[in-house]
């Protein structure tokens, strides 16, 4: 169809496909474990919520490692307001990584002018003049489904 004839027009580079590929991998898999964690963070802010309304000294079991351990409330929740705690900064981190790797995966389509299948062309009717609109590439460009 049309995107197979759009793409015979931009020969496609390997590398830059396979870096591009590479790139958005990185980043659908931070996106997976920042969201992974948001999950961990919430079930423990439920437990956390719920142990509050209890008496101190009433007896629970914590897996650690495995194993089920029995504990006293009073024990138990500071350990877990601290794993929320670091759960949230881990979240934080890679949220931060998440961003950076949003815009260097921005930076490398506009550099090496990469079009997804089924994405309408990035380059409007010219502005500047016809000059204008060549000087980006166009013929440079690739087409990554």
């Amino acid at each position: 169809g049309a995107a197979a004839a759009r793409g015979a027009q931009l020969c496609p580079a390997p590398q830059v496909v396979t870096r591009f590929n590479r790139l958005r991998q990185e980043q659908r898999g931070l996106a997976s474990k920042a969201a992974e964690l948001e999950l961990e963070l919430n079930e423990h802010s439920l437990v956390i919520e719920t142990l509050r309304e209890v008496d101190p000294t009433r007896r629970c079991y914590r897996m650690v490692g495995g194993i089920l351990v029995e504990r006293t409330v009073k024990e138990v929740l500071p350990a877990l307001e601290n794993n929320k705690e670091q759960i949230g900064k881990i979240i934080e981190t890679l949220n931060q990584q998440l961003q950076a790797k949003g815009r260097e995966l921005k930076d490398f389509r506009e550099k090496h002018n990469i079009r997804l299948v089924g994405e309408e062309d990035p380059k409007q009717p010219p502005k500047e003049g016809p000059e204008g609109a060549g000087a980006k590439g166009g013929a440079a460009g690739v087409l990554v489904s």
